[in-house]
């Protein structure tokens, strides 16, 4: 079965909670994580890595928190999960750095890295206001 990091979906609750929000759109990691029921310290740094990307403004202070920076209908799901979780691969053979104690023998890695091609063409094909 095919899955989605955990951290690509935090961050896809947490950007879908944001388009959503209040009128001036500024949330806490408290906030998201307690309506959604998220662990508090993936959210987190998931939010943080969107901030430093510019995906989110953070605001610090008493009252801050994070806002959207820009628009969700430019940003695809692959830069996303490239964002909030690093290299996309579906293998460990279809990696860049292919990390397979059997790699020397296998007869699936031009397969696993033909798919692995595919689903980040899918990827990137879906920007993250198809998702939210």
């Amino acid at each position: 079965m095919f899955k989605i990091h955990k951290k690509l979906k935090y961050a896809l609750i947490a950007l879908k909670h944001m388009a959503h929000s209040s009128e001036n759109g500024l949330v806490t990691a408290k906030e998201i994580c307690s309506k959604y029921d998220i662990p508090f310290d993936p959210t987190s740094r998931v939010l943080q890595l969107m901030a430093q990307q510019g995906i989110l403004k953070a605001e610090q202070g008493a009252y801050g928190g994070y806002r959207l920076a820009g628009d969700l209908g430019k940003l695809t799901v692959y830069e996303l999960s490239r964002t909030v979780v690093g290299e996309f691969s579906v293998t460990d053979c279809a990696a860049a750095k292919a990390s397979c104690d059997r790699l020397a023998y296998c007869v699936l890695k031009e397969a696993m890295v033909k798919l692995n091609a595919k689903v980040v063409k899918t990827f990137k094909d879906v920007v993250v206001t198809e998702m939210i």
